[in-house]
């Protein structure tokens, strides 16, 4: 049984950090690309990061340069931290693998970024 808790999110101004954790457990997370997901009100859910087990990180264009997605195999954790938050931001944020059969998820933290 794999699972996946997600933790960190909650309210903060805009312009503010935030670091989320996404914590694993079963030894699926040592071989699994790991996924940030976000799903703002009534919009599709968006992948926004990702982290293979090599450590090469992938970013979508909103997130870019503002966002960086890490994991510590050790504690079997990802991480999103998250700075320079803007108000379009505020979304429930979940974590995923990436190549597993059948896909993970965690269930979501809520974020919101008050302008």
């Amino acid at each position: 049984q794999v699972q996946l808790v997600e933790s960190g999110g909650g309210l903060v101004q805009a312009g503010g950090s935030l670091r989320l954790s996404c914590a694993a457990a079963g030894s699926i997370f040592r071989v699994a690309t790991m996924g940030w997901y976000r799903q703002a009100p009534g919009k599709q859910r968006e992948m926004i990061a990702s982290i293979t087990t090599s450590r090469d990180t992938a970013y979508s264009y909103s997130v870019k340069g503002r966002f960086t997605i890490s994991r510590d195999n050790t504690k079997n954790t990802s991480y999103l931290q998250m700075n320079s938050l803007k108000p379009e931001d505020t979304a429930v944020y979940y974590c995923a693998t990436q190549n597993t059969s059948p896909q993970y998820w965690g269930q979501g933290t809520q974020v919101t970024v008050s302008s």
